[in-house]
């Protein structure tokens, strides 16, 4: 388990060292600031888990940058203030603006030691509490037990701070698992910073990750926006090679270059990435030596065909998130048309079915959603190659679905026979002459499949 870290912020030398020898002995990892300019680099370069804030500084009092931290919202640890000359005015005004306790000095040591501990004690309460108070529609949804074995996977993983793979089709809901990740873990007070791979090209990968300097200000990358939080990347294929070999360079040495002073700056955010299946493939492109960085664990998102038990949750779930976010008028589904709904092979997965309910809502009609009008929304749309499983013969007439799932058996058959007729005869049990009919009829020509 990590040492709680501790700023001292005080002006005089011999009390910044003192405290930070006593804290040291006690286990803590300390760091100290001489001033409200220095307290303000230290908490944004990694924010302590507890501030003993001198109130009398030279350049701003304690006052001032509590205030200000808490007007900025940049401060979300324990604050303790520490002076020399305390009022019951200055210790109220404090307490009003969020510090845990108020210490006199001379400081006794055991009093001083009691109240960090009681403060790191808070501080670990309030960020169980926030952890406890997840929202409903950050929890994945489903009663199955495939996805009460991927949730308890999730919370397993969370757990730990290391880099995490979610594979899975697109439309899966991988962002979400990321967010649900983000939301069980230790930095689920920090920030989660979701990045499409797809917009960082090769011009602009490394400004938009390691940050910029633009008209002498430094604009913060995606690196410096996640500090203290999680860094999700979606869509890992799409990245280009020269992205990643900018990701790539700065997690080999666990940090990146300072755009406006040059200095490494070490990461301070969980990695979470979302690929497709089969992403080191050599369609995907990804380097290994990347996703050794990046796949430390890795998670599968399953299909939502594989857990179609799920689709009445789901559905219920979308209907309440769209009339109460959105104001769409409340319908239902009929028994019937989740049963017709269950049984959709769903190639765009959660995506599709959430499409398909804000769709039917906008639409509008009677209270219940009947068969006869999910029929009416359900119209194939699939590319002559979609796999077998992603069909949904159920939208077919019989003599239309028949012929669609012979076609698509016949042709992927044939592919595993290399293109040849006699061992498919053998393969699926047919007569060859027969056999030679029913390609021809399906318009499968079995010679392009032996040229391709």
């Amino acid at each position: 388990m990590t040492a709680p870290r501790i700023l001292v912020v005080d002006d005089e030398a011999d009390i910044r060292g003192l405290l930070s020898e006593i804290l040291a002995e006690e286990g803590y990892e300390v760091e100290v600031a001489a001033d409200a300019a220095s307290a303000r680099k230290a908490a944004a370069r990694e924010e302590p888990d507890l501030v003993l804030l001198d109130i009398w500084m030279p350049d701003m009092d304690g006052i001032s940058l509590l205030r200000e931290w808490g007007d900025k919202r940049a401060l979300r640890c324990p604050v303790v203030m520490l002076s020399g000359h305390g009022t019951v005015e200055t210790a109220i005004e404090a307490t009003r603006l969020g510090a845990f306790d108020f210490v006199e000095k001379p400081l006794s040591i055991a009093k001083l030691l009691r109240t960090t501990e009681r403060a790191l004690d808070a501080g670990r309460r309030r960020h169980k509490a926030q952890r406890a108070l997840i929202p409903p529609l950050v929890a994945p949804v489903g009663k199955s037990r495939l996805m009460q074995r991927l949730r308890e996977q999730v919370q397993q993983v969370a757990a730990s701070d290391a880099p995490v793979l979610l594979s899975g089709e697109p439309g899966t809901g991988r962002e979400a698992f990321a967010r649900y990740l983000h939301s069980l873990g230790n930095r689920s007070a920090g920030p989660f910073v979701a990045v499409s791979c797809a917009g960082l090209d090769d011009a602009n990968a490394a400004a938009r990750l390691r940050g910029q300097v633009s008209d002498g200000k430094v604009e913060p990358g995606y690196y410096k926006q996640a500090r203290g939080g999680t860094l999700f990347l979606g869509g890992l294929d799409d990245l280009t090679a020269q992205a990643q070999r900018v990701l790539l360079a700065d997690l080999e040495q666990r940090g990146w270059q300072h755009p406006g002073t040059g200095e490494v700056v070490p990461f301070n955010a969980r990695f979470v990435s979302a690929a497709p299946p089969r992403h080191d493939g050599p369609a995907g492109g990804l380097r290994r030596d990347l996703l050794a960085h990046l796949e430390v664990v890795s998670i599968r998102i399953p299909p939502l065909r594989e857990y179609a038990e799920d689709v009445p949750d789901l559905l219920r779930i979308y209907v309440d998130r769209l009339v109460d976010e959105e104001g769409m008028p409340f319908r239902r589904f009929s028994v019937a048309a989740q049963n017709r709904l269950r049984n959709c092979p769903w190639p765009g997965n959660v995506r599709e079915l959430r499409n398909l309910v804000q769709r039917v809502l906008i639409m509008g009609g009677p209270e219940e959603i009947g068969l006869e009008e999910i029929e009416r929304h359900l119209v194939a749309q699939q590319a002559p190659d979609e796999p077998l499983v992603k069909q949904d013969l159920l939208a077919l007439p019989l003599r239309a679905a028949r012929e669609q799932f012979e076609r698509a058996y016949l042709l992927q058959q044939l592919m595993l026979c290399n293109g040849k007729v006699g061992l498919l005869a053998k393969r699926v049990g047919m007569e060859r002459t027969h056999l030679y009919r029913k390609l021809r009829s399906l318009g499968v020509d079995f010679r392009q499949i032996t040229e391709d």
